[in-house]
């Protein structure tokens, strides 16, 4: 009996041999892979991204501030960021609100909501513009009743709205689930039995430990808000100066044979698109820095 309990145990290896087999594969695998993915990028990000600086600044930088200073390209830009601007907080309290519910509670309908909240990954741009235009349009569902109260929807803000809403929910919700699910209900719960409110417990226990995971998501629901073409050149209308959206003015222009216009233009959203991008690098280094 104590032989066997002396006897070495060789089926479990140390970490350092489980670490020294994982790195063990040839260095010109390694490079390989990183190779393949580096090309991947060059071709398909780094070409295409800087073709779009290039060709917007092709006809100098005169040209390239005429055309992301004319008029309707402002009025775009404006657009653009006030659809953005109320859409995002709107997202971020739904957000908010479904991962609590989702993660904090048990109900009937829970895998439910999470299926409507994932619908619009699966879910064509295009149609849900459509299902917009048949609720709200001239001839749809709530169409006459608008008319009469001269309210308008669809070729206007609201509509604009409505679907960047649509084709950005699950950005915030599907950041904050996995993060509340991991960090569980016990400290909710040690404040209840502590006597703290609902309120009280959601902004100083709840909120602090998902503010940066909230803040990941913004910054990803932004970049999409400022991007959508599909669902809101349905609504949109392509009113000149009042409907076109960034994405849609860059559209016409190219449409009208306006290239290097279109590509300064297109060049503006993209640095929109890379500020965000940075944000999301900024917002992982203060994470990964107070959690170290």
């Amino acid at each position: 009996m104590s032989s066997i309990a002396a006897a070495p145990n060789h089926s479990i290896a140390p970490p350092s041999a489980i670490r020294s087999n994982v790195r063990s594969e040839p260095a010109w695998i390694r490079w390989l892979l990183i190779g393949i993915a580096l090309a991947f990028l060059t071709l398909f990000l780094f070409i295409p991204l800087g073709t779009v600086f290039y060709e917007g600044l092709k006809k100098g930088v005169s040209a390239y501030f005429a055309a992301v200073t004319h008029e309707d390209a402002i009025d775009a830009i404006k657009l653009t960021l006030l659809a953005t601007a109320i859409a995002v907080p709107l997202n971020a309290a739904f957000g908010l609100a479904a991962a609590w519910a989702i993660t904090k509670f048990e109900f009937r309908g829970k895998q439910l909501l999470i299926t409507l909240i994932d619908l619009p990954f699966s879910v064509s741009p295009v149609i849900s513009g459509l299902v917009y235009m048949l609720m709200f349009g001239a001839q749809g569902w709530f169409g006459p009743w608008l008319i009469e109260h001269d309210l308008k929807v669809v070729f206007a803000l609201p509509g604009i709205v409505l679907a960047t809403i649509f084709v950005t929910v699950p950005f915030i919700a599907r950041e904050l689930i996995p993060l509340m699910e991991a960090q569980g209900k016990s400290q909710e719960e040690a404040a209840a039995t502590l006597g703290a409110g609902g309120f009280q417990t959601f902004w100083l226990i709840t909120l602090p430990r998902v503010k940066w995971g909230l803040l990941y998501g913004v910054v990803l629901c932004t970049a999409r808000a400022m991007g959508e073409f599909g669902a809101v050149s349905v609504v949109s209308g392509h009113i000149r100066g009042a409907t076109n959206t960034m994405t849609l003015h860059v559209e016409i222009l190219y449409n009208e044979y306006q290239f290097s216009a279109a590509f300064a233009v297109a060049s503006l959203l993209a640095s929109l698109a890379l500020l965000t991008l940075a944000a999301k690098s900024y917002i992982e280094w203060k994470h990964a820095r107070e959690i170290a």
